[in-house]
């Protein structure tokens, strides 16, 4: 119950366990066409480039980023946590000269300050994260992509921690690449990005197509842009790869992609609608249940993310003494912080196939009775009522 990875779904484990196929076997791409189709409505999209990149989400991420950008472009970060420092770390490693427009932790950048940022800086792509873990705020990004065409730029949006379990609206929101994993909302384990890429920065990365030569089809024409610094992530050949080109780029991760079929498929199941609104009432009661034992959750109310939560740890407790009696004595895990929030804040989720009442209620009755065991005085039995009442309050 942490802020990922959470626990797949016995479905997804399940279909991971069918035997392998070969990358080129008709049955194989078939599954590589479903789960194109599959994916577009969980990203809120009708992009025909709408597939998987074999690797973790920040696998996903590094392939947008490389393939939209090169030595000598400028991005705009929009930063608001850990995540968006990641960008700025990939962008420096790409050789990319970037401006950042900030927020505090806990806070999110008003879409104001976005455009006045882009407007100054000019930039070839504008990148952000939607939901960043780390501080518990989902970026409003309604507007971004008219800030994007009023300057001329290109918008990648990191939705890992929100993807299947937050409204994805790559289309209405005019962004252009969009990735995200399976470890979090969508209930699979790590091991495959699904992303999704424009028309219009489909044809910015074919620009720069360069097939390598040992795999390069007769008559293959080169585009006119730079190669994409990496091979492994370089979007114009894994794009040709999920085409009927069936360009033979590399070995498709054949259980990892059974296991994001069913992800989708359970998803799309459940109605996208109806999952969201699960996730709202999983953190309305998580949020409510916290504050019922006295506790100060972090951040900024209005921006929090639905599947994860911040709070302040008590003055004088043990926060990881209190993380390994979870653990030990009642099998749950909750997360802890990175860089100024270290020791301060815990980071409860509640996403994906964790984001049920019940494992919702406890998780809160067992840090009630961690906390209580630690010396911190807690209202005892308030917690689930109250969790209880802001679930159905929610649904």
């Amino acid at each position: 119950m942490g802020p990922g990875p959470v626990n797949a779904h016995p479905r997804v484990l399940r279909a991971m366990s069918a035997d392998l196929l070969g990358q080129f076997d008709p049955e194989m791409t078939g599954y590589m066409n479903q789960v194109m189709a599959l994916y577009r409505p969980v990203f809120g999209t009708t992009n025909r480039w709408t597939m998987l990149i074999d690797g973790t989400a920040r696998a996903a991420i590094e392939a947008g980023l490389v393939s939209l950008l090169q030595p000598g472009d400028t991005a705009l970060v929009v930063n608001f946590g850990r995540f968006g420092l990641l960008l700025q770390e990939i962008l420096t490693r790409i050789g990319v000269s970037y401006e950042t427009v900030d927020a505090p932790w806990g806070e999110v950048v008003p879409i104001e300050a976005i455009r006045a940022a882009a407007l100054r800086t000019a930039p070839r792509v504008i990148a952000t994260v939607h939901g960043d873990t780390s501080t518990t705020m989902a970026q409003p990004l309604d507007g971004i992509g008219a800030i994007a065409r009023e300057v001329g730029a290109l918008v990648y949006v990191d939705a890992t921690a929100t993807l299947g379990g937050m409204d994805i609206a790559t289309d209405r929101w005019g962004v252009d690449v969009v990735t995200g994993g399976l470890q979090k909302c969508l209930g699979g384990p790590s091991g495959v990005g699904p992303i999704t890429v424009s028309d219009r920065a489909a044809d910015h990365i074919f620009s720069r197509r360069h097939d390598e030569r040992g795999i390069r089809a007769a008559g293959a024409v080169d585009g006119p842009g730079a190669r994409i610094a990496s091979n492994y992530f370089d979007l114009a050949m894994i794009m040709d790869y999920w085409s009927e080109k069936r360009l033979n780029h590399h070995t498709e991760a054949t259980s990892m992609l059974y296991g994001a079929r069913e992800c989708a498929r359970i998803a799309l199941g459940e109605g996208l609608p109806a999952r969201y609104a699960r996730h709202r009432a999983a953190g309305a009661a998580m949020s409510a249940g916290l504050r019922a034992m006295g506790l100060t959750l972090f951040g900024d109310d209005a921006h929090r993310m639905t599947n994860v939560t911040g709070v302040y740890i008590p003055a004088g407790i043990d926060g990881e003494s209190v993380r390994t009696m979870m653990r030990e004595a009642f099998e749950i895990e909750i997360g802890t912080a990175f860089g100024p929030l270290v020791g301060k804040v815990w980071r409860l989720g509640a996403m994906g196939y964790n984001a049920m009442k019940h494992k919702v209620l406890l998780t809160l009755a067992a840090l009630e009775a961690t906390l209580k065991a630690h010396g911190h005085v807690v209202p005892l039995g308030e917690a689930v009522p109250a969790a209880l009442a802001a679930w159905e309050a929610a649904s």
